[in-house]
């Protein structure tokens, strides 16, 4: 699953290297079918656990060399809908980083012991449900890939996207000038770049006003009041 949106279009070069993982029987106590023992839900797969005696429990399985103990050297990150929300400055941390262990839960997910024995972070890519952990994973690897030197053609490119600097990034326009009535705001064809510097700036703040008051609040400290809750537009120009 992984190997498809990483193909060297987009890192081309040795700088990345992928693990596989896989629940395997030797790290899983019992069967490892996935039993529901303890009120665990329909579905939900036996936990990765062993006996408090031992130094470490391996919390995935390379393809090759040995298990990495739990925390050692790279934080441990498991992809949950019940973890806190992973953010752009949680990104670039972890794209600084010497590199990060994912764990997929499937279904159900994890056994709760897992986090609390273990230096487990919790982290979840939006308020969806998934079947299992891998598309999220694949999310977060994406977004600390692009990140990396060399990968995007000039370092600044994502230095004004959306959420480096706690706002929605302005809107983008393209050829031709005019598509189906609907034309590119006078401003950014002026050639005055004091200008579109000021209108890209108003965009976005208007836009995450509108659209993500979540976001503005935080990034103002103060509450979006609305008496109707409806969008109010913004002009173009």
């Amino acid at each position: 699953m992984t190997e498809g949106p990483f193909l060297p279009a987009l890192c081309p070069f040795d700088r990345l290297r992928t693990e596989a993982g896989r629940a395997h029987p030797q790290f899983l106590p019992g069967t490892g079918r996935g039993t529901t023992e303890g009120g665990g839900g329909a579905g939900s797969d036996e936990p990765d656990l062993a006996s408090p005696e031992e130094p470490y429990v391996p919390l995935h399985h390379p393809a090759d060399g040995s298990p990495p103990r739990a925390g050692e050297g790279r934080p441990v990150i498991a992809l949950t809908p019940r973890g806190q929300p992973l953010t752009q400055a949680r990104v670039r941390e972890l794209a600084d980083g010497p590199g990060v262990i994912l764990l997929c839960g499937r279904f159900e997910g994890f056994d709760e012991r897992i986090f609390a024995g273990r230096a487990v972070e919790e982290v979840s890519v939006g308020d969806i449900v998934l079947s299992g952990g891998e598309p999220a994973a694949l999310m977060l690897l994406d977004a600390c890939i692009r990140l990396l030197p060399g990968v995007m053609g000039a370092p600044s490119s994502g230095s004004e996207e959306s959420f480096e600097n706690g706002l929605l990034e302005y809107p983008h326009y393209t050829r031709p000038a005019e598509w189906e009535g609907r034309t590119i705001p006078e401003v950014l064809r002026s050639g005055d770049h004091a200008k579109i510097a000021s209108w890209r700036k108003r965009r976005s703040e208007d836009d995450t006003r509108s659209r993500r008051p979540d976001l503005w609040e935080r990034h103002t400290g103060v509450r979006v009041q609305s008496a109707s809750g409806a969008q109010r537009e913004v002009q173009d120009d």
